[in-house]
């Protein structure tokens, strides 16, 4: 399965959603690979900490290569570094990736990275975080996925916001990508005693959207978890924020 987590909107937590479930796909025993396209490089800081500095290759180079017509006889195993963690691959992320984003887009090569996660036979799961916004990178990753996970923080302007973006990924289905499937909305950083939280889910559940049952709360242990660079499974793996993880990823039947 190839997953991408996808919001336009910013510190929703997808970078620590996607690096995560990645790292849980990996500790139960599957080849797993987290690619990160968003030029914060938050997922691929959360797993190499400052060892991302001192990567030779990343995404940078594949999406230079579909620029430059060279991608024939180029494996895209060779952007791919060792996270140091057992099954778990990364796909680095770039602060230039801005950069190239007008030149990909003009030249609509939009598939491109499809093609190239579909040749990746070796891997059991693909995870792929995205930039807040829809561009050419989230769109090339929704054209690539087969799941669409959707994360989502319980306020007023990110519920309006949510519509508009369930509408941009039917879009991408219909027009690009009939495999992909909305795998469900994940409710983040959520504050059960809070009453605004609880009337938004329940109002996006009389609205028949598709809210996941498993809420991952907020806690500081994320942050230190980013801090050590280190996914909570491997981090603090009986916290309660940690368990909440495994049951959304046993949720999603991953």
């Amino acid at each position: 399965m190839r997953t991408v987590v996808f919001n336009q909107k910013g510190g929703v937590g997808k970078s620590s959603i996607a690096t995560n479930l990645a790292a849980i796909s990996a500790s139960q025993g599957k080849r797993t690979l987290l690619v990160d396209l968003d030029p914060q490089c938050n997922s691929s800081h959360y797993l190499l900490g400052d060892r991302v500095n001192d990567l030779e290759h990343d995404i940078m180079g594949f999406f230079t290569e579909v620029l430059e017509f060279r991608l024939n006889g180029v494996d895209f195993g060779s952007y791919v570094s060792n996270s140091g963690l057992d099954n778990l691959d990364l796909v680095a992320a770039n602060p230039l990736l801005g950069d190239l984003h007008a030149k990909l887009e003009a030249k609509h090569k939009i598939y491109k990275l499809r093609e190239a996660l579909t040749g990746l036979s070796e891997y059991d799961a693909i995870y792929i975080d995205t930039p807040p916004a829809f561009n050419f990178y989230t769109l090339s990753a929704l054209v690539a996925a087969t799941n669409c996970l959707i994360p989502f923080d319980c306020d007023e302007f990110s519920r309006q916001a949510l519509y508009a973006l369930l509408q941009n990924v039917q879009e991408v289905q219909v027009d690009h990508n009939p495999e992909l499937q909305v795998g469900g909305i994940v409710i983040n950083q959520f504050q059960p005693r809070a009453t605004l939280p609880r009337q938004i889910v329940e109002g996006l559940r009389e609205d028949e959207l598709p809210v996941l049952d498993s809420f991952i709360s907020s806690s500081v242990k994320m942050k230190e978890s980013h801090n050590e660079s280190l996914p909570l499974i491997h981090y603090a793996p009986k916290h309660k924020l940690t368990q909440e993880f495994v049951a959304l990823y046993q949720e999603l039947g991953d």
